[in-house]
Order: C-alpha cells, then sequence, then structure tokens
C-alpha cells in the first residue's frame, strides 16, 4: 500500500487527438491486430451496428456515388457550354449578313423566339449613339438619366439582371410588348455603357436571380460591333 503523501501515477487520458497520433506513429497496428479489428463494431443508425469493414465499404460507396454525381454534372456543363457555343454561333452569323438594322433586329427576334421567348428587344444610349432624328430608328434610343434610377434598383453594381419588372419600368424599357412574365436585362458594352438588351417570357418564373449569365455577358460584347454597321457611335 502506497503511503500518505506519496504521489499516485495515473494513466493518460485517451482523446480522439491522442488515438489518431498513435495510428498515424503506429500504421502496423491494424496489421498486428487483425482479430481484434475484425471484432469492431461501429454504430449505425438503422442497423444498431455494423463492422469496420461493413462501414468502410459503405463510405467508400457514397464516396464513389459523390464522384459519379460530380462527374454527371461537369458532363451536362459541358453539353449545355457546347450547345450555348453552337447558339452563339448560328446568331453571330446571321445577324453578321442582315442587309439592314430592321433586319437585324428581326433576326435577333427570331432567334429569341427559337429559344421559347417571346421577344428580344434593343435599347441604345442616347448620349452613346447618333440614333437622332432624321434617323429612322429613334425609338431604340433610350435616355441615360430616365435609366438610372431603373439600373440602380435592379442591376446594382452589376451589369444583368434576371427577374420581374413593374409597369413603369417595363413602359420605359419595351413600351410595345406585351404580356411580359419576366426578363432578362444585361448592359451592352464592356463597362456596360452603350445600351441595354432585353429578352422577354410570358413567363413570370423564366427569369429568376441566380440564374447563369453567360449567355448574356457574351451577347453584350457581340451586338454592339454589329449595331456599328448602321447606327454610328458618338
Amino acid at each position: 500500500m502506497k503511503n500518505i503523501g506519496e504521489q499516485v501515477e495515473t494513466a493518460p487520458v485517451l482523446d480522439d487527438s491522442t488515438v489518431s497520433q498513435f495510428l498515424v506513429q503506429n500504421p502496423d497496428f491494424f496489421i498486428r491486430n487483425a482479430l481484434q479489428v475484425e471484432q469492431m463494431r461501429i454504430p449505425h443508425v438503422n442497423r444498431g451496428s455494423v463492422s469496420l469493414l461493413e462501414w468502410q465499404i459503405t463510405r467508400q460507396r457514397r464516396h464513389i456515388q459523390q464522384l459519379e454525381e460530380d462527374i454527371g454534372r461537369l458532363m451536362e456543363a459541358a453539353a449545355d457550354n457546347e450547345q450555348l457555343f453552337n447558339r452563339l454561333l448560328d446568331l453571330q452569323t446571321d445577324l453578321a449578313t442582315a442587309g439592314s438594322l430592321q433586319d437585324f433586329l428581326s433576326r435577333l427576334q427570331r432567334w429569341a423566339r427559337s429559344l421559347g421567348l417571346s421577344g428580344a428587344h434593343v435599347r441604345l444610349f442616347t448620349d452613346k449613339w447618333l440614333i437622332g432624328a432624321p434617323s429612322d430608328f429613334t425609338h431604340l434610343g433610350l435616355s441615360r438619366t430616365a435609366f438610372e434610377p431603373l439600373r440602380i434598383q435592379r442591376l446594382g453594381q452589376g451589369n444583368h439582371y434576371l427577374g420581374t419588372l413593374n409597369g413603369p419600368e417595363l413602359l420605359l424599357l419595351i413600351p410595345q410588348a406585351r404580356q411580359v412574365g419576366s426578363v432578362a436585362m444585361t448592359l451592352m458594352g464592356d463597362d456596360g455603357s452603350l445600351g441595354v438588351v432585353i429578352f422577354t417570357s410570358r413567363d413570370s418564373q423564366h427569369y429568376q436571380s441566380g440564374m447563369g449569365t453567360v449567355l448574356l455577358q457574351q451577347l453584350a460584347a457581340l451586338l454592339p460591333g454589329l449595331l456599328v454597321r448602321w447606327v454610328a457611335r458618338l
């Protein structure tokens, strides 16, 4: 029996960190204790407990399933990007052969409808394009001052907006349009200073915040270079 006052040695406390460190430093532990490893049981929500081997196999299956899902999403994205590229290429080729500005706008409209949309509209900021009288396309002009409140409200610091517009906003941008449920809108030009392109859908849920904007970005860069064939820049 130990004398009073004699220090009693206590066993070190085992915690997750200590056990993990031991296993890392002793990789042959499971080989030396194969029988005990086979007898180990891991808690399981539905089955009460499972063997360590079963637990590891299940974990690997889940990991493989996750990898398969990730690969599937990558393949879908690649297919979508290829389809997007082909659509843009077709549009660029079609618009480049337009015989007039009206023909250009009509071709853009047809392309939008081929995607199931109700229309496509181009508005040009009047301080960047020469579209005043006697031009036949003064209706394309859009005052930057009039547009500014809408830009702040809908686009903020960005160049794109997807969602719904109220009556006054629709009247400002596309007064001729009817039954507009939702829109995809993008500012044209590298700095968004040249104008606005608006695609419309009758479905109020078709365009929503958070959707991809790759197509809009490409169109915002493509259209100004084609429009200069008929409309001079200031």
